[in-house]
């Protein structure tokens, strides 16, 4: 454990951004979950509004800071794809 005020200030710091972090990839792995299971079953209509919701969440992420800007943008770019493939 921290011995140093500031250690311990850090310890406490980290924690809380990992708790928030920890709820913005979970919401952002399971709306695309969600999508992936709608291309899989075939149904456009669904995945459509998914998609938006997905890319939403994608978004929120890389603002935030817990995934990088590139790995969201391939991200949406490959989910996109994948819905546009459906017709």
């Amino acid at each position: 454990m921290a011995n140093h005020k500031s250690a311990m200030k850090r310890v406490r710091q980290t924690a809380r951004r990992r708790t928030r972090n920890r709820h913005v990839l979970t919401t952002m792995r399971t709306h695309i979950k969600h999508l992936r299971a709608a291309v899989e079953a075939g149904n456009a209509e669904d995945a459509k509004t998914l998609l938006t919701t997905a890319v939403r969440e994608l978004s929120r992420a890389a603002d935030k800071g817990v995934i990088h800007r590139g790995q969201a943008s391939r991200k949406i770019g490959r989910l996109t794809r994948a819905v546009n493939g459906l017709g």
